[in-house]
């Protein structure tokens, strides 16, 4: 059994019993001071007949209607430029961060010095369950902009006491030098940076299997929670692959432990729901809906996040009594594809192509032909005979996915590389071409 930095007995291996009633203890906490300050979720709790923190109770929880992106997107348009999810005057926040902008105009997101030092602990948890500590050097390959990305990665470093190496405003080959002149050991970044940062060491002929590195630790996209994904990372950097979860809005929700089982549910900092599609009922697989708990300048309450995810109903050989996910997060809703007649989610394509070593980068097109919709791949193929590689690729998809799709072989280099999150899929159906 692996053994992790965070000791047992902490929070993460409490009873069920005892942890659930320390989160609802920790909400209301919070409670009176949104009640006072907060307007968007002042109305949201007495309508669910909160007028009072002793008034939460589990069955009044579910009463409090869920949030949406949509909506706090529409309150920021409503009361610019923050919205109305601020508890306290505006002079008391410290940092001001957004989202990427992916699915829609970017939610600004304002948090005070209590909220900014939840959001590292958070990050911290994230850290422990790789293993990582304060002995290690930890090199952030991100932008640095508005966008969070790492920021709360770099706070929750500090708190650890590791030594951070901050890598923005650099190019890929700048951060390369910088991984191996200062002897990093663990590497913070999108799984398909990784994957970019190990092509362009291959092309300046770097051994990163001889560099220090030990962990790489992605989030942004589901990549590092794919087999194959994981598997291509940790085959070329040499190192263990870990995955986590969160968002702007929500905070570092989700971390992988070193049994690398699924991703644990930070439950001592969230209260976490699973709810039917179509029911909005409580489910073992559905949305995943999220509480914050120690983000009372701004949070969110029983937000719905987009992510499809699936339940493990198994403890974990780490002895955590969290709750798990199966794969992590499968991918996001309103992402998924539905290609003659099969719903599929973007990241089982990826999981397909990444079998194959001979494919440096790939994107995806989804037409509407007459009644049916197709999908068509465009593979960087840089091994091996271009076209029998796309043959091998069109059948494996077809055998594992039950998708039948066309694909053609573009040049090398001529398929965008990504930073931060990746876009490798390009619906056409929504322009109607």
């Amino acid at each position: 059994m692996s053994v992790d930095r965070e000791a047992s007995g902490g929070p993460a291996y409490m009873d069920r019993e005892a942890l659930q009633n320390s989160q609802f203890d920790r909400l209301r906490e919070g409670v009176s001071a949104l009640l006072a300050g907060n307007a968007f979720y002042a109305e949201k709790l007495r309508e669910a007949g909160v007028d009072a923190a002793e008034d939460l109770t589990r069955e009044t929880y579910a009463q409090i209607p869920f949030t949406t992106k949509e909506e706090l997107s529409a309150d920021q348009d409503a009361h610019p430029p923050y919205g109305r999810n601020l508890t306290y005057p505006i002079d008391r926040y410290t940092r001001l961060h957004q989202t990427s902008g992916t699915t829609g105009r970017p939610l600004r997101w304002m948090d005070d010095a209590a909220g900014w030092e939840w959001f590292g602990k958070g990050w911290r948890a994230v850290f422990e369950g790789a293993g990582v500590g304060p002995e290690d050097r930890v090199f952030f390959a991100f932008s640095f902009g508005p966008f969070i990305g790492f920021w709360s990665a770099f706070e929750g470093c500090r708190q650890l006491g590791a030594l951070v190496l901050p890598g923005g405003a650099m190019d890929s080959h700048q951060r390369l030098l910088s991984i191996v002149e200062n002897e990093a050991t663990v590497l913070c970044c999108t799984p398909t940076y990784a994957l970019r940062l190990a092509e362009v060491a291959a092309e300046e002929r770097i051994d990163l299997s001889a560099s220090s590195i030990r962990v790489t630790i992605h989030a942004g996209e589901p990549g590092a929670a794919l087999p194959n994904t994981r598997n291509l990372i940790e085959e070329t950097w040499g190192a263990k692959c870990f995955d986590h979860a969160g968002a702007t809005e929500v905070g570092p929700w989700g971390f992988e432990c070193r049994e690398q089982a699924g991703l644990h549910l930070n439950e001592s900092e969230f209260i976490f729901e699973v709810i039917d599609l179509e029911t909005g009922e409580s489910a073992s697989e559905g949305e995943l809906v999220v509480t914050n708990l120690g983000r009372i300048a701004s949070p969110v309450i029983r937000y719905r996040t987009g992510d499809f995810v699936r339940l493990s109903g198994a403890l974990c050989a780490c002895g955590r009594t969290y709750q798990r996910l199966e794969g992590g997060v499968q991918g996001r809703i309103d992402d998924a594809l539905i290609v003659r007649g099969v719903n599929v989610y973007p990241s089982a394509i990826e999981n397909v192509i990444r079998e194959f070593p001979e494919v440096a980068e790939f994107a995806a097109d989804v037409y509407r032909r007459g009644a049916m919709d197709d999908l068509q791949l465009r593979l960087e193929v840089t091994q091996g005979d271009g076209p029998a590689v796309a043959r091998a690729v069109e059948r494996a998809i077809r055998d594992k996915l039950g998708l039948r799709i066309e694909s053609t072989v573009v040049a090398h280099e001529d398929l965008p590389r990504f930073e931060l999150k990746a876009k490798r899929f390009y619906d056409h159906r929504v322009k109607g071409d």
